[in-house]
């Protein structure tokens, strides 16, 4: 994932700023590409006071049954959590992931660790696909785990799988779809 708000702050101070420190990590012209390709992809809620609530924007990508919406990064402000924001930005996505470039599934990157996260991608309806080793890395590189939702263009399920969490792959053999 892109942003910090989905991941764990180590302080109080980086919670308060961070729906604009992902500006810091990936330049301006990277949300501006996804806008100007997929602008049915992205979305903004604003509180009635202006004030940035949170976020989401994704992608069309993949070919065959790998034709898929992909959720780019997903990200509300600790004030407007446990709203239903978050399921509200998800369901827009995952619909015009369906309706408007009929794919066969929505897909996100989380962290392995990032318990609270993958709960919640669980009880909106995704399940672990496969575990990617080593694909976040900093100070200490972290597995992802690459979890999938079927739409329903995908009647027979084919797109996901039990027991993801097991099988392992590495990053370079993320692209082998295209």
């Amino acid at each position: 994932n892109l942003d910090v708000l989905t991941e764990t702050a180590s302080s109080n101070r980086i919670a308060l700023y961070a729906p604009f420190l992902s500006l810091i990590f990936y330049n301006i012209s990277f949300y501006l590409q996804y806008l100007a390709q997929w602008p049915d992809l992205f979305c903004v809620q604003m509180s009635t006071q202006d004030r940035l609530m949170g976020y989401v924007m994704g992608k069309a990508e993949g070919t065959g049954k790998n034709w898929h919406g992909h959720v780019t990064a997903i990200t509300v402000a600790p004030e407007y959590r446990r709203l239903g924001l978050a399921d509200g930005m998800m369901n827009l996505l995952e619909e015009v992931s369906e309706n408007t470039y009929n794919g066969w599934f929505v897909d996100l990157y989380v962290r392995a660790s990032n318990a609270v996260a993958i709960g919640m991608y669980r009880k909106f309806g995704y399940s672990v696909y496969r575990r990617v080793r080593n694909y976040y890395s900093g100070a200490t590189n972290e597995d992802a785990y690459d979890m999938r939702k079927p739409l329903p263009r995908d009647k027979k399920k084919e797109t996901i799988r039990d027991n993801g969490e097991n099988v392992y792959v590495n990053p370079e053999d993320l692209d082998s779809w295209r």
